[in-house]
């Protein structure tokens, strides 16, 4: 998702955001530190709970790991800020966080992993169920993560939608229940539909269609991403809007399904359609920005990164619709006591808007939109989220110029982007297989 869409994982928020509201105190003590101090006080033992508490939460460290998306050093501050620990933050590819959240449960204590992830990680036991009675802030949470609608009329896109795999039946349990229960996989923080970029200033016609990118005028000059559970879904897309391939479920395709796309993949490389697989942020915008290639598959904040230099980037919606994506943070197996009580004074401090907010201005959105709205003007949320023009200039959280007043934003509004989803990134049945087919594509 973020590798994967790694746009700004490196800044620092600005000092002075004239936008949000004044941060407000720290937040109420930890329950399980509240309780046993509270022991301790009455037995006469102790007294001053507020400076004990103070000396405590100091020495804590919670060590999060996931792709560049929302390992933020912002993120980290903030953070220490408001809550008064410390958050130890890792970027890596989306590949690799898959491979260490199995491999090294020790190394981490909360997993920043994108849903689809989550299928290949959970069953695993190196994550805890979540108690959703400890989330203050569960409510306000989006129902695309409850029950995978964005309204109750709306239909669930193909593909690993984060609903299907986000609750599990019990408190020790790895089966991913049907419906909602009181335990949650992750909570969810994050997410976006995803389309194709293109240069307008470099293509001299509409762009409508996912099959667009295979016309011929754009030989030597495409680009798809090589991630290989994103890059099929972006095939599946261009597949079966050229018509040559029908999908009973682009989420969880056959073999032979599989090995249609795949062939039709290889014969457009083979024909000089690509100039390039990207796997990280920064090779696609540099792509982007070269000219080397004006249409390929692309994360917003990317298309951001070419705008802000000064070169055209749309990032276009198209017929067919968005692929989506979405994550979450997941807490270690091993996390206990104190720090577990931290984990989750966490979760809902990242619930309670500011993070979401700096998530929005990344052109994101935020799992408890409602909480976010609180620490953006009108006019950011207007056009980030409402679809409006802007009546300002709109700046990046760190200040930068990302789009001058009058701008609408691609897509739309929140509602016509994610109720236009077509399917959510995906683990299939025949997951090992594709990943074999994927590679034998890639050095073909």
């Amino acid at each position: 998702m973020k590798d994967e869409k790694s746009a700004i994982k490196s800044q620092d928020v600005t000092d002075n955001d004239a936008n949000a509201p004044q941060d407000k105190t720290r937040r109420k003590l930890l329950k399980g530190a509240a309780v046993a101090t509270a022991a301790a006080a009455s037995s006469g033992l102790i007294t001053g709970f507020p400076m004990i508490w103070a000396q405590n939460i100091k020495n804590i460290t919670l060590r999060q790991f996931g792709t560049g998306v929302s390992n933020l050093n912002a993120i980290a501050e903030k953070c220490k800020e408001d809550l008064g620990f410390n958050l130890q933050l890792t970027s890596l590819d989306s590949d690799s966080v898959t491979q260490r959240a199995v491999t090294q449960p020790g190394s981490y204590d909360i997993a920043d992993i994108e849903y689809w992830i989550c299928k290949k990680v959970f069953p695993s036991r190196v994550l805890q169920p979540l108690d959703t009675s400890r989330l203050k802030l569960y409510d306000k949470i989006s129902p695309l993560f409850i029950n995978g609608k964005l309204t109750p009329e709306s239909p669930i896109a193909q593909g690993t939608a984060p609903h299907t795999v986000g609750f599990v039946e019990g408190q020790n349990s790895t089966t991913f229940a049907k419906s909602p229960t009181d335990w949650m996989t992750l909570i969810p923080t994050i997410y976006n539909a995803d389309t194709l970029g293109i240069r307008p200033d470099l293509i001299n016609r509409p762009i409508e269609n996912w099959s667009d990118i295979m016309d011929p005028a754009f030989k030597g000059k495409a680009s798809i991403l090589n991630i290989p559970s994103i890059g099929i879904m972006d095939a599946a897309m261009i597949c079966e809007s050229m018509g040559a391939v029908s999908y009973v479920d682009k989420g969880n395709m056959t073999k032979e399904e599989i090995d249609k796309t795949i062939d039709v993949l290889i014969e457009a490389k083979k024909q000089g359609q690509f100039r390039a697989f990207w796997k990280s942020f920064d090779e696609s915008v540099n792509l982007m920005a070269s000219g080397e290639v004006v249409i390929q598959s692309m994360w917003s904040p990317a298309v951001a990164a070419v705008r802000s230099r000064g070169i055209p980037c749309v990032y276009q919606p198209l017929k067919e619709g968005y692929r989506a994506w979405g994550g979450g943070l997941g807490l270690a197996s091993h996390l206990s006591g104190l720090e577990l009580d931290a984990a989750y004074e966490y979760l809902d401090w990242y619930l309670s808007g500011w993070v979401g907010a700096y998530l929005n201005r990344q052109g994101y959105y935020s799992a408890a939109p409602e909480t976010s709205k609180a620490f953006m003007s009108e006019d950011e949320w207007g056009f980030w989220i409402d679809g409006k023009a802007a009546t300002s200039d709109i700046l990046s959280p760190t200040g930068q110029l990302m789009e001058k007043a009058g701008a609408v934003r691609d897509g739309g509004s929140y509602w016509d982007r994610m109720g236009s989803v077509a399917c959510w990134n995906s683990v299939m049945d025949e997951n090992k297989y594709m990943i074999r087919k994927w590679n034998e594509f890639t050095v073909s």
